[in-house]
């Protein structure tokens, strides 16, 4: 296994020193051309020639055909991350967003650019219902038991963990589950933690709306909690637009083979828009109206106010010595009659 492993290690260093040597000697920045070969004179990699360099957000986008301006991917992970693209003019964010270079696909093609947000808590959050919270065995029961009630009974869910990242960038903030009643049970409590994602993906989207001034028409989506079909309908609910789930889950990876194979001639990976019709996917419409939607919105952004400024700077130590203000997580509970 280590010998495995200090091969791989090796490989990736002869990629990052190949890479920088050509950066060095052309003063060129793009995803795709012919870097070099492996420096191995034997073995599966030996003669493999490098001709793309992609980060994984930036493979995602490609690999969702987000090759237009105005579109966006969202990657649903332990946090999700936007990208949004802006086409060739950078796009300078007012409202809490990240502008990065998104690809530049060929030597006298334009560099591409983005606006990117990303959530800490989505994935998290399910692992923390069941490591922590002990109220579900496994992501699956998860969906099933927010299916049962298919309603979080008014309770939200801030899971502001360690802060609020994008568009707040607000680190004292801390996790807060709010209008609970007498009636509120784990189902709810399941519905909320989903409908959390989706709102927080929701405000980012706000944002890149607002920063670009194009409203988005349709959202892509990729990554290990797509497969829950109850998260990927709340979010084209909560977002009054489709979402679109390609059949090809591994964007990434795909994005990153794209680029190299389109570098090298390889036709099946073409870039153009206009061959990419036959690319499968699985399409969510929303299915409440926009009032609904707004309304649950609106309860939201009430919910993650307060959040905000929870974490003190200077707590307020107990006969102990211990800090408890400063505790990794802090609950608000608002109790509703």
């Amino acid at each position: 296994m280590s010998s495995i492993m200090n091969k791989n290690v090796n490989n990736i260093i002869v990629i990052i020193r190949v890479g920088l040597q050509c950066e060095k000697k052309t003063k060129e920045r793009h995803t795709f051309r012919f870097f070099s070969f492996f420096w191995q004179k034997s073995g599966a990699l030996s003669g493999i020639p490098i001709s793309g360099c992609l980060g994984d957000q930036s493979a995602a986008l490609v690999g969702q055909m987000c090759f237009q301006d105005g579109q966006a991917k969202n990657t649903y992970g332990t946090g999700c991350f936007l990208l949004r693209n802006t086409g060739a003019k950078p796009v300078m964010s007012d409202h809490g967003l990240l502008t990065t270079v998104a690809y530049k696909l060929g030597r006298d093609k334009p560099a591409c650019y983005a606006l990117e947000g990303s959530v800490a808590i989505a994935g998290a959050v399910v692992r923390w219902l069941k490591d922590n919270l002990g109220i579900i065995g496994s992501s699956e029961e998860l969906e099933k038991l927010a299916a049962s009630v298919g309603t979080s009974y008014g309770c939200y869910f801030v899971p502001a963990f360690s802060g609020l990242y994008a568009p707040y960038w607000e680190p004292s903030a801390r996790g807060i589950i709010c209008g609970l009643t007498q009636f509120t049970n784990r189902s709810h409590l399941a519905f909320a933690a989903l409908e959390a994602v989706c709102f927080q993906t929701r405000e980012i989207l706000d944002a890149m709306n607002q920063d670009s001034g194009i409203p988005l028409t349709q959202l892509q989506v990729d990554g290990g909690m797509t497969s829950n079909r109850l998260l990927m309908q709340l979010q084209a609910d909560i977002l009054c637009i489709p979402v679109v789930k390609p059949s090809m889950p591994e964007t990434t990876a795909l994005g990153a083979a794209m680029a190299a194979g389109a570098a090298e001639g390889v036709s099946v990976w073409s870039l153009n828009p206009e061959d990419l019709s036959e690319v499968t996917s699985e399409k969510f419409e929303p299915q409440i109206n926009p009032e609904e939607s707004e309304f649950r919105y609106a309860r939201w952004k009430k919910a993650v106010e307060k959040s905000k400024n929870w974490e003190t700077t200077q707590p307020v130590a107990n006969g102990n010595g211990n800090h408890p203000q400063s505790t990794k997580f802090t609950w608000y509970l608002c109790i509703s009659k």
